[in-house]
């Protein structure tokens, strides 16, 4: 998509996860990257249909990277509009947040997802993602309302249908990079797996703990995957 003497300039939307604050892409450097056009989305814009506006508006391809709710967005994007998408980074991404134990499919219980909104309320965002001092806080406190509506949003997604229908685990065109912490307890492990049999072609990896915010946890691997799919030096 790019290399050494490349003067292209590449767009790369940025989908915010839930109750996220900007500040948590602060040490990711793809962001300020000279041939990067960076747009962050909140998740309120997510919910509004800010994405699917850009994509609709869009006479080129952009490089999607998703976190927690953005990486549903950016899945959902993907379905829509493949021809439109140069490549996906997935941060503790999902295409189904709820838990369903006729399936067997590990997700979120009811009462988990609860505890989140009331953590950060408890909490204001401080300290709510327990990340290590001298890190950006991920997290804010937002209006009861956006809150909520952002949690119908995980409670009521399921993207497995349509990525069996319109990927069906075979090769897409764009590249994939998927980032999964081992042990999250918001985002189950298990969905990094089965998002490789959606994109056998992704690239996994695996991070060791159980943090969430992946983009303040480890920075310098999410530029490296952007980095990989825009063959730049970041």
């Amino acid at each position: 998509m790019g290399g050494a003497g490349d003067n292209s300039v590449f767009r790369v939307l940025v989908l915010n996860g839930w109750a996220a604050s900007r500040q948590a892409w602060d040490l990711c450097r793809f962001r300020s990257h000279p041939q990067v056009r960076c747009t962050i989305m909140a998740y309120t814009e997510q919910l509004a249909g800010a994405p699917e506006r850009e994509l609709a508006g869009s006479d080129g391809k952009l490089l999607l990277v998703g976190w927690s709710l953005g990486g549903s967005s950016a899945l959902r994007l993907a379905c829509r509009w493949p021809e439109k998408i140069a490549g996906l980074v997935l941060l503790a991404a999902t295409p189904r947040m709820m838990e369903e134990r006729e399936s067997g499919w590990r997700g979120m219980s009811p009462r988990r997802l609860e505890a989140l909104r009331r953590g950060l309320e408890l909490t204001q965002g401080q300290g709510f993602g327990e990340m290590p001092a001298g890190r950006p806080n991920p997290y804010m406190m937002d209006t009861p309302e956006n809150l909520d509506a952002g949690l119908d949003y995980l409670r009521q997604t399921d993207i497995r249908a349509d990525l069996a229908r319109v990927f069906g685990g075979g090769e897409g065109s764009f590249p994939v990079s998927i980032l999964q912490s081992e042990r999250d307890g918001i985002v189950r492990p298990e969905n990094a797996a089965f998002l490789k049999t959606q994109f056998p072609h992704a690239r996994v990896e695996m991070v060791p703990g159980a943090e969430h915010a992946l983009p303040v946890a480890i920075p310098e691997a999410v530029d490296g995957a952007v980095a990989r799919m825009l063959n730049l030096a970041i």
